[in-house]
């Protein structure tokens, strides 16, 4: 009894001493939580030498970087822009037909097509030679390519001269102007002494044709030609033949061309051409230099056993056609006469140009 009553008392004393340790029961669903204050968002300060990354720009087409040139490649040449010339007819009709004034309005017409070709073919010509031989894939070259460090350009070592059998020099140029001619010359001297310059001295040009001068049977691919306004059948201008010297003597120091290959173009093909006819003044460039003559005062009789058809074979005619060839030598030397025969005359001076070909 006692124990019943007393027990319960000392439980309680003994709680309100030491308290409970049993938390106290909350209800999460309607617990409160405390309201964050917001955080401003800041991009922290780069510190100094630290890498700062960027979002990489996209790139399009509008937008597309210029590339770096390649130091190591050929630069290209800038390509020039043609515009037409002024022209003072609307149209060639107006022009008298084949005049000097019609040609020379079809002519610069023709320009502006006529250059940006010319400049893709030397385009075509630069890369041709640009290649090395590992790149030719020679079928006959069977070992690894081995390159030489001694070379140079090609260039010409004759000069071939040409009437132009046309009625003036515009009228060439029209000529040369043209793909379906299929003709061409370096240059063109009109009567005035205009000198017009149509190719570079270094590409090859087409104007000997089917010819042949000693062993030579491609004079094109060694050759400039050369295209003096004249109908074949009237002398040449003083004015004319002055400005042409002055070109021979520029051509003949630019590449050391000799003296003995300044020919016509009547040497290069007897039989088939007759220029620069025999109005041409041949001792008038021979004696600035280009071209041999004669002394008409000092003519030797050849010996017994002089060969007159071999010394044209010496001198560089194609003799595969004798009477040809003789008169392609008349032509050029005595001139006013191109019969197919030599006299004792013609056999003196042919005799002084042998002698002056094999002492050079």
């Amino acid at each position: 009894m006692f124990i019943k009553k007393v027990l319960p008392a000392i439980l309680t004393i003994f709680l309100c001493a030491c308290g409970s340790s049993v938390p106290k029961k909350t209800n999460v669903l309607t617990q409160k939580t405390p309201q964050q204050q917001p955080v401003e968002k800041t991009s922290p300060a780069p510190q100094q030498n630290q890498t700062v990354f960027k979002r990489p720009e996209q790139i399009t087409r509008n937008n597309r970087p210029t590339e770096e040139p390649n130091t190591n490649s050929r630069p290209k040449r800038p390509q020039p822009t043609y515009t037409p010339p002024p022209i003072t007819a609307t149209n060639s009709s107006q022009l008298p037909y084949r005049s000097r004034e019609y040609y020379k309005f079809i002519t610069d017409s023709i320009q502006y097509y006529a250059k940006p070709t010319y400049e893709k073919n030397i385009d075509e010509i630069i890369k041709q030679i640009s290649l090395n031989p590992s790149q030719k894939k020679n079928p006959a070259v069977n070992a690894p390519w081995y390159a030489s460090v001694n070379f140079n350009i090609r260039k010409p070592n004759f000069v071939i001269l040409h009437h132009t059998a046309q009625n003036s020099a515009e009228q060439t140029l029209f000529t040369f102007s043209i793909s379906r001619t299929q003709t061409s010359a370096h240059y063109v001297v009109g009567r005035d002494g205009t000198v017009y310059q149509m190719l570079n001295d270094y590409v090859r040009a087409w104007h000997a044709g089917n010819s042949r001068w000693g062993g030579v049977t491609d004079m094109n691919s060694c050759s400039l030609g050369i295209e003096i306004d004249n109908n074949g059948n009237e002398p040449y201008p003083d004015a004319q033949i002055t400005a042409l010297i002055k070109l021979l003597g520029h051509l003949k120091e630019q590449y050391g061309i000799p003296q003995a290959n300044f020919i016509g173009h009547g040497d290069i093909a007897p039989g088939r051409k007759q220029d620069p006819s025999k109005y041409f003044p041949w001792k008038r460039l021979a004696d600035a230099g280009f071209g041999y003559w004669y002394d008409p005062y000092n003519l030797q009789t050849p010996p017994a056993d002089f060969n007159p058809i071999m010394a044209l074979r010496v001198i560089g005619y194609d003799i595969s056609n004798p009477a040809a060839a003789i008169g392609a030598f008349k032509a050029h030397y005595i001139q006013n006469d191109t019969s197919k025969s030599l006299t004792d005359y013609d056999k003196k001076v042919l005799y002084s140009i042998y002698k002056k070909y094999i002492s050079r």
